[in-house]
């Protein structure tokens, strides 16, 4: 600036004495040709004299304005690169992107980002930084950082590559080899399906069984004398059970239906047909006490025409036998009819390769650790052969028979337990096997990120649908307040606050005693899913809220005790143990434990756990009646009391009691009487066929000839739940 200064003072004053110099010259000329004008000479002199800084005051002026002219153009050069930080012009953003990515594609610091969500209807004492943003929110943030919003079709995240393990692809025919078939047999509650069993293996399973029913799913290897063998799947027939029994209607090639002829066709038995139908499996019908006077087999076989299984006597394709599990009768033709309906069917399996195959049932042992009843599919499982099922993988150290025999290999349509798994894996699970252990546990991490993946889209839908109901609210609430004056909406919202008081103690009791929280421990995991199925079925919440607390499979440890102690709960564990130590724990804390070894007794259990929760009823029970047969007034001081005389008629009227009044059927009136007199004495009992005279608490209230009186008095009853688990 300074040198461009300089520049221009020195033009102007080169300028200037250009000027005085020609102004000079011209003086000169005039003093030759007129000499009056010699005293001017001096004068000439003295402005020769002039200093060259001394210029023009216009020149000045416009000297001054360029220096600050200049001055402002070179400040404004050093603060242009303050002024203007290097901002990214465009962000890039995807839907539902989180605050702290949000913050990074910005290139700003997080708080940036909730400074732009004040004063707007999101709650951002709830954000953080891994917090999900809707689409609006991001173009709030987006415009108010005064940036260009890019959408992204992807999240920039790295795709992560599909690492699960998948069946193999069908072998050729020709290589297969001929396999024994699996057999489900299925039927209603206590039609003599394990009975049934019982002959084949010549055991007593359904001794075992508490209360006589199967509750799991068995798996059995029967050898017939002809030398067959079949796999036989026992279902449980009770209703709690339904899970089991589609479970193993789809691992079986052939369903045995076994349906009592003195019962006919029960609930139970159209769902396995449906379980069967679906799978689309055969059915051999097995009419079962065939030995019974009462039986009619005949009436069972026209029973399931309504449910499309047609016997071979009408002209079906159903072999119907007629058995006697309890007397062994017809067994073996039972035998002969799956076997001939397995050998129509061509059964067979690959011997070789992975091993494939399905988890029947899983629990752990104190001993063995988490163990799975499982059903081979294809190929041959051997000792040292790594597993996957579900999210957890086997390294397996020890195979059984269903005797508890230890075998080392299992080949297809062989029921086998399999000791050696990580965690337990969950009944109906698919078995494959991989090749080594890196492997099986890559495939349990993919398999864990995928039901990430599933549960943050469902949380994302969730948190969408929140936002919509507290965007509402805040609209319906700007509606209400918007057009008031501040001290009118302050007002409003102090009262609002003033109506919402704090739960009393009492109340807070009566609040927590209508929540029922349980704790439910099984001895298998088919038990457990069939307990919890029933749990889902609990359609009573207006009266007690039931909350499933914790769920799993053992006995019952200190850490239920803990859980149950935090929640206020319940542990019920079926057929499962809970050791004196434990016991001894939760009776010291506190902690209701309730074992069970039939399941219905567990659910009737727990319904009357929940009305305990409940408050009691209140019942009136009639003590007396009496019919009006005259009104009149009575002076008291300066006031007319109105008087009904009654005759009893029922019962008899007590003056403790509590009375209410019936006109046409309908009560106007309830409360307590002021006086009852028989003619002029009072009285505290009138009895049937006496007449008497009484006034009510209520002036207002007017007597007509023919109303009735009813003396009650008020019990409260225990209320029952009105949850109905269907059985």
């Amino acid at each position: 600036m300074n040198q461009k200064i300089l520049k221009l003072e020195n033009l102007i004053r080169y300028h200037t004495v250009f000027r005085q110099l020609h102004s000079l010259g011209q003086r000169r000329m005039l003093a030759q040709w007129s000499p009056v004008f010699s005293s001017a000479y001096p004068v000439g002199t003295a402005q020769l004299c002039i200093r060259p800084w001394q210029i023009d005051p216009f020149v000045g002026a416009a000297l001054s304005q360029y220096r600050l002219l200049v001055t402002k153009k070179e400040e404004r050069a050093q603060k242009s690169p303050l002024s203007s930080p290097k901002f990214k012009k465009e962000v890039e953003v995807w839907i539902g992107m989180t605050v702290g990515e949000l913050a990074r594609a910005m290139e700003k610091d997080i708080d940036c980002v909730y400074e732009a969500l004040m004063n707007t209807a999101i709650d951002i004492d709830s954000l953080e930084a891994h917090s999900h943003l809707d689409e609006v929110w991001i173009k709030e943030v987006v415009k108010k950082a005064g940036m260009k919003l890019k959408w992204s079709k992807l999240k920039q995240d790295k795709v992560r590559e599909n690492k699960d393990a998948v069946r193999r692809p069908q072998t050729d025919p020709a290589l297969l080899t001929p396999r024994s078939p699996v057999v489900t047999v299925m039927g209603h509650v206590d039609h003599g399906k394990t009975t049934l069993l019982d002959k084949l293996r010549k055991t007593q399973v359904a001794a075992m069984e508490a209360g006589g029913i199967t509750q799991h799913i068995g798996a059995f290897l029967v050898s017939l004398p002809s030398g067959e063998k079949i796999t036989f799947l026992d279902t449980p027939g009770h209703a709690a059970f339904s899970a089991m029994r589609a479970r193993g209607a789809q691992v079986t090639d052939i369903v045995i239906l076994v349906v009592a002829a003195d019962d006919g066709v029960m609930k139970q038995t159209v769902e396995s047909i449906k379980h069967a139908k679906d799978a689309q499996v055969p059915i051999v019908l097995a009419i079962n006490k065939c030995d019974k006077t009462e039986a009619d087999p005949e009436k069972v076989k026209k029973e399931l025409l309504a449910h499309d299984v047609v016997c071979e006597d009408y002209g079906g394709d159903v072999q119907a036998v007629h058995i006697s599990a309890l007397t062994g009768d017809n067994l073996m033709a039972l035998a002969e009819a799956t076997i001939a309906l397995a050998e129509m069917l061509e059964l067979k399996a690959d011997l070789n390769g992975p091993v494939e195959g399905t988890v029947i049932e899983s629990f752990t042992d104190k001993g063995r650790g988490p163990v799975t009843t499982a059903i081979i599919q294809r190929g041959t499982l051997r000792r040292g052969s790594i597993l996957v099922a579900g999210k957890s993988w086997a390294k397996v150290r020890l195979m059984f028979d269903e005797n508890g025999k230890t075998i080392h290999e299992a080949c297809p349509s062989m029921p086998v337990g399999i000791v050696g798994w990580r965690d337990l894996p969950s009944a109906g699970d698919e078995i494959l096997e991989v090749e080594s252990e890196p492997r099986a546990r890559e495939v349990v991490d993919w398999r864990k990120y995928e039901q990430e993946q599933e549960k943050n889209k469902e949380n994302l839908k969730i948190i969408e649908e929140k936002r919509k109901e507290h965007q509402e609210a805040h609209r319906k609430a700007r509606e209400k307040y918007g057009t008031l004056h501040w001290k009118e909406r302050s007002f409003l919202k102090y009262q609002e606050k003033k109506e919402q008081k704090p739960l009393k103690t009492k109340e807070k009791e009566e609040k927590d005693s209508n929540v029922l929280p349980i704790i439910i421990k099984g001895d298998v995991d088919g038990s457990v899913e069939a307990i919890v199925n029933i749990m889902d079925t609990y359609d009573a919440s207006h009266e007690c809220e039931l909350e499933l607390v914790h769920f799993g499979v053992g006995d019952v440890s200190e850490n239920d005790v803990n859980l149950a102690e935090t929640f206020h709960g319940v542990i019920y564990g079926f057929n499962v143990n809970a050791g004196n130590v434990i016991q001894k724990s939760a009776t010291k804390k506190g902690v209701k434990i309730k074992l069970h070894k039939i399941i219905y007794r567990l659910i009737e259990d727990l319904q009357e756990e929940l009305s305990s929760r409940l408050p009691c009823i209140v019942e009136e029970h009639p003590i007396g009646e009496a019919c009006i047969l005259a009104t009149f007034s009575v002076t008291e001081g300066k006031k007319k009391v109105p008087v009904a005389g009654c005759r009893v008629q029922k019962g008899q009227l007590e003056k403790q009691k509590k009375f209410k009044l019936i006109r046409n059927g309908h009560v106007i009136w309830k409360g307590s009487l002021t006086s009852l007199k028989h003619h002029k004495d009072d009285i505290s009992v009138v009895k049937t066929g006496m007449d008497c005279g009484l006034s009510l608490d209520e002036e207002k209230v007017e007597f007509k000839v023919g109303d009735e009186i009813v003396c009650y008095e008020e019990k409260e009853v225990p209320a029952k739940t009105s949850w109905n688990p269907g059985f």
